[in-house]
């Protein structure tokens, strides 16, 4: 039996005189989610936006000197099928474990280290809502190219808010320790 579901295969050739062509393009390529088959072959599902961005990989290997083709999967086995989406769920389940342990061992310890010092500045604040802003694009990021549902998601959720609720925490200890900026 096969699945109707299609994919976009790329098969790609980047020379070999510098890996840093190669590992140019590896990181584009796990940027959009690719799932590599082999060295050099990697698929895709074929959802909206997917396309576009990988043909911008394609110009890239181009501009590098390579050369690549794209094949439309339409028909893939029950088994290859089952094989793709767990695997395309795995890579998204680690990077949302990636994400709550951000936030777990650096965010939070980030606030706790901060308040110790008693290091209640405006500046400091700023610093940290940065952080939670890099922590949120980067959620973002991974929902974006979780095409398969993966377990994670809701967890990472939660430790993002957490951080947010924290950061507000210290932020309102911050402005009533300083006062309002604005009258400084």
């Amino acid at each position: 039996m096969t699945i109707d579901e299609r994919y976009l295969q790329l098969v790609y050739r980047v020379p070999s005189t510098t890996s840093r062509a190669r590992v140019a393009v590896w990181r584009e390529l796990k940027r959009l989610g690719a799932l590599y088959i082999q060295q050099a072959v990697c698929v895709l599902p074929d959802r909206p936006g997917v396309r576009e961005r990988l043909d911008k990989v394609r110009e890239r290997i181009d501009e590098l000197g390579g050369e690549s083709m794209i094949f439309v999967l339409t028909e893939v086995e029950e088994r290859e099928h089952r094989a793709l989406v767990e695997s395309f769920r795995e890579n998204s389940a680690k990077e949302y474990a990636e994400i709550v342990e951000e936030c777990e061992t650096k965010f939070f310890k980030e606030i706790e280290f901060e308040r110790f010092r008693e290091n209640y500045t405006f500046e400091e604040a700023e610093e940290i809502r940065q952080d939670l802003e890099k922590l949120r694009r980067w959620l973002r990021k991974v929902e974006a190219r979780d095409w398969m549902g993966a377990p994670g998601r809701e967890l990472a959720h939660e430790k993002v808010a957490e951080c947010e609720r924290l950061l507000d925490l210290f932020e309102a200890d911050v402005y009533e320790r300083v006062g309002d900026p604005g009258t400084v």
